[in-house]
């Protein structure tokens, strides 16, 4: 223990790639413990549609943010941040290392790199472009960011409207593009931090996620999703594989095409994932099947007193 120093061991890469069963391979192997930045399994009303961890999984290795929230709770990046930082530091006390593992990018940088500061502006810009989206839909929103940032337009989740209409709110309230708000250093982290991304040739992911999906139905989405019904108009539920069962319940498509369409968008999802990892030269990349050379990297690496 004391001859190594603090280590973060990121585990990250698209949907359906196995992340969860390398994250409890090495932990078990540094005997540490997990922490979840998949913002989909913090709420414990959503288990199937998010693919958390198996009960075995959780028993082999202790696991932090996952189903610790309700789909009635508000819960921001920054909320994580502050959370994750100050487990990390309860972790440390007992382990050189702990391991990070999910797909939410944004909150996973919200840990190693800390986030963008924007100034207060009138909750009316929030209001005017809620009332907006839900007159005109999303596409509105997507030609004003492209008119206002084209920066941020080519980097955002442009089917996510949370994202959209946080820019604009910042955009319409300041007079100023948002990704002028957006800064270029890092926050200062007291860890070293180990980045490990996982990837296969796009037709094996796009294969496992068709198959994890047949999965889900199998294991019971469709009464998973039909009790959260009276709360789809929550933020929390606004996600693949939940919105595409609630129009299949207000009778706007059949049960197999929502099936279709959850597909198609975690394919979606999974593209948009591995853009924005792709994008981050700190990352080492493996196969999901090269668990021993991912463990030997990782021991390279570990940041050790000298």
């Amino acid at each position: 223990m004391n001859k190594f120093r603090r280590n973060l061991i990121i585990i990250t890469g698209p949907t359906a790639i196995g992340k969860t069963g390398l994250a409890v391979f090495i932990a078990k192997a540094l005997k540490t413990e997990i922490i979840s930045f998949d913002s989909r399994q913090f709420y414990k009303e959503m288990k199937i549609g998010t693919a958390v961890p198996t009960n075995e999984e959780l028993s082999k290795v202790p696991h932090h943010f996952i189903q610790n929230l309700s789909i009635h709770d508000t819960y921001s990046v920054g909320d994580f941040e502050q959370d994750a930082l100050k487990k990390i530091e309860e972790l440390f006390e007992t382990h050189h290392s702990v391991v990070m593992v999910g797909g939410s990018g944004m909150f996973e940088k919200a840990v190693t790199e800390g986030l963008d500061e924007f100034p207060d502006v009138d909750p009316k810009f929030r209001q005017e472009l809620i009332q907006e989206f839900e007159a005109f839909g999303i596409e509105k929103l997507q030609e004003e960011l492209k008119n206002t940032d084209f920066s941020y337009y080519q980097q955002v989740d442009l089917s996510n409207h949370q994202r959209l209409i946080r820019a604009l709110e910042i955009i319409r309230g300041s007079g100023k593009p948002f990704s002028s708000f957006r800064k270029n250093k890092s926050a200062e982290r007291n860890f070293k931090v180990i980045k490990i991304g996982l990837q296969l040739p796009r037709e094996e992911i796009y294969e496992r996620i068709n198959r994890r999906v047949d999965l889900m139905m199998e294991e019971g989405l469709l009464d998973e999703v039909k009790s959260l019904y009276e709360f789809k108009h929550l933020n929390s539920l606004q996600t693949v594989g939940y919105k595409e069962i609630f129009d299949y319940l207000d009778g706007k498509i059949e049960l197999d095409f929502a099936v279709g369409e959850i597909k198609k968008n975690t394919r979606r999802y999974a593209k948009r994932q591995l853009t924005w990892y792709r994008k981050d030269e700190n990352i080492k990349w493996f196969s999901p099947f090269e668990k021993e050379e991912i463990l030997d990297y990782i021991l390279n690496h570990l940041d050790k007193k000298s």
